[in-house]
């Protein structure tokens, strides 16, 4: 049940992180004393670890831990890259720091090109949830929904904030409304 409830905070956590990063860059670099943003980001992906590795031990497990803790790394190496973004004290600094970066593969695709679409760690995540298939369908239905938002196939507003607080509600359904997910972890 801990690793349920860390699992929740940390969804939350991500989503203020998203609400955060929605009023732009400016806010965001004007952030003091830290990057409030990136660190919401970063610390709710971590949270999200221990019940990651702890889904039942079935196929979609075997499929969705790996997707999902792939992203996670996506994740977190994008954090890093924005505080140091953050940290530089002028726009010119960064776009030369972005020049050099992006001629750095090793870094651009996994923790740019990849870790801001968060797609390996939603298709985990979604993944993760047939887990839950006999009892939690309408959890399984709205993280679906969210991952079609969050992949940009659902036109939305502020896509993040939306598909992020379905995928709290799916997970909170799942976990709440299933005797397995109240009686595992």
């Amino acid at each position: 049940m801990t690793y349920r409830i860390l699992f929740l905070i940390g969804i939350s956590f991500f989503l203020t992180g998203q609400i955060i990063l929605t009023k732009g860059n400016d806010f965001v670099y004007n952030q003091e004393p830290i990057d409030f943003a990136h660190w919401f980001l970063l610390f709710g992906v971590v949270l999200l670890i221990p019940q990651i590795v702890s889904f039942p031990k079935k196929i979609f497990s075997y499929i969705g831990i790996p997707l999902t803790l792939i992203g996670i790394v996506g994740i977190i190496g994008m954090c890093v890259l924005d505080f140091i973004w953050w940290s530089f004290p002028n726009e010119e600094m960064r776009v030369e720091f972005t020049k050099h970066i992006s001629q750095v593969p090793s870094i651009w695709k996994p923790f740019i090109t990849i870790g801001p679409s968060s797609k390996v760690f939603n298709l985990g995540l979604l993944i993760l949830s047939l887990n839950y298939l006999e009892k939690g369908k309408i959890g399984i239905v709205i993280l679906l929904i969210a991952n079609l938002i969050l992949w940009h196939i659902i036109p939305t507003p502020f896509r993040l904030v939306f598909g992020y607080a379905l995928t709290l509600i799916s997970f909170s359904i799942i976990f709440f409304k299933t005797n397995e997910g109240i009686a595992r972890g």
